[in-house]
């Protein structure tokens, strides 16, 4: 099998073995504490087989991935890790994680990244633990690192926060976004049915099952049953197949294919005839000639402030930043304060201007077109301005994004 090599905090090798067709819907598997990857021999097959491809990694101190010198064994440097390898990956994948591979998952999605995977399975994640009795499994773990060779580097036993890593996990729960599911061994000694049902409660839109026969080490305990559950809760929620649209057929999906389109997100503005600013935003906005220097931008027919923009003669395009994202969501639907509430000032070609936008086009009225449920307004542009030190606030596939730089 193909060996994967990420980068991961602080410049730490992971490494990981690679299987199926890269054209393949992506799984990413992410073990225990004191295990490799091979707990997922069984499932990661099992999924390869059901046209999925799948990437089973060493964490940081394990199997073939880096041990670092200086010891970096936190909680935070396992999420961290994950977030890196997320961001290299080519497709959002569905991540699975064992105990501590679920728990650093749902903290990486929770905490800010639930745009990096498109889904999340928890195998035996305990919300929950006996701290009185980390003393004996620490000694049972100390123990099973001799006899494993080399399987693992024993040095995490005295550097991670284990009282850190849960508060993190029950934190981030409720702020998981992404389609999910726990999964228990029902003769777990790890984590009880009671605390599994109070964190998959708050889980947004997550599912529970549990499988007979099984301990905490479900994956591999009865890697026949958590396979068949891992593959039916996929197929469900997170199926294979590409959505197609044909003419006459749903709208939605048309607009949810021209949605992976990513755009900026702008607010078009105008002063109306009596003197008052309208404004609208819009992502439909394209540059369209140098010479002259033209601009367009497409207005929904329905729009409260398309007869303002028709009819004046200037108008302006601001693009907005990542810290403008309110600015956005104010100006998405009709209201009577949403100028109140936003710093703008008059420009110097009779538009409204929003202060401290990443970039505000000042326009004439060059021409209008016709275009379905849509008037395209191609403006000629008198001025220019921008903020070459702020970032752009992305919209796609009907979320905001922000840019991400490797």
């Amino acid at each position: 099998m193909p060996l994967s090599q990420f980068k991961g905090f602080g410049g730490v090798v992971i490494r990981g073995d690679m299987r199926g067709d890269p054209d393949d819907p992506l799984v990413l598997l992410v073990h225990g504490g004191g295990q490799t990857r091979d707990i997922w021999n069984d499932a990661a097959a099992a999924l390869v087989r059901a046209g999925r491809q799948v990437i089973a990694l060493d964490l940081r101190g394990h199997g073939e991935s880096e041990w670092p010198a200086d010891g970096r064994y936190e909680f935070g440097a396992y999420v961290e890790d994950l977030r890196a390898i997320l961001a290299q990956l080519p497709s959002r994948p569905v991540i699975v994680g064992a105990s501590l591979g679920g728990w650093v998952a749902a903290v990486a999605l929770g905490e800010d990244g639930g745009h990096l995977a498109s889904g999340l399975i928890l195998a035996d994640a305990p919300p929950d633990l006996d701290l009185s009795n980390i003393r004996e499994a620490a000694g049972t773990l100390r123990a099973a690192s001799e006899t494993a060779k080399g399987a693992w580097d024993p040095r995490i036993l005295e550097r991670f926060d284990l009282e850190d890593a849960l508060r993190r996990f029950k934190a981030a729960a409720p702020r998981i976004r992404v389609p999910a599911l726990f999964v228990r061994g029902a003769l777990s000694d790890i984590t009880d049915a009671a605390s599994a049902s109070r964190i998959v409660e708050q889980i947004p839109a997550a599912e529970y099952a549990e499988i007979g026969e099984a301990g905490h080490l479900v994956a591999s305990d009865r890697g026949d049953l958590f396979s068949a559950t891992l593959l039916d809760f996929l197929e469900r929620r997170i199926p294979r197949f590409v959505p197609e649209y044909r003419s006459g057929s749903d709208a939605r999906t048309l607009r949810d294919a021209l949605g992976c389109f990513a755009t900026g997100v702008t607010v078009v503005t105008a002063f109306d005839t009596g003197g008052e600013p309208v404004g609208l935003t819009a992502n439909s906005f394209t540059s369209v000639s140098l010479d002259p220097p033209l601009l367009l931008v497409c207005i929904a027919k329905t729009s409260s402030s398309l007869k303002a923009l028709a009819l004046a003669e200037h108008f302006a395009v601001n693009v907005l930043h990542i810290g403008q994202q309110p600015a956005s969501s104010l100006f998405a639907v009709p209201g009577e304060d949403r100028f109140r509430q936003t710093p703008w000032k008059r420009g110097r070609h009779d538009a409204p201007v929003l202060s401290n936008a990443l970039a505000n086009f000042e326009c004439r009225r060059h021409q209008m077109h016709d275009g379905g449920d849509h008037i395209i307004l191609v403006g000629e542009v008198l001025r220019a301005t921008f903020d070459p030190r702020r970032d752009p606030l992305l919209y796609f596939r009907g979320k905001y994004r922000r840019l991400h730089f490797s």
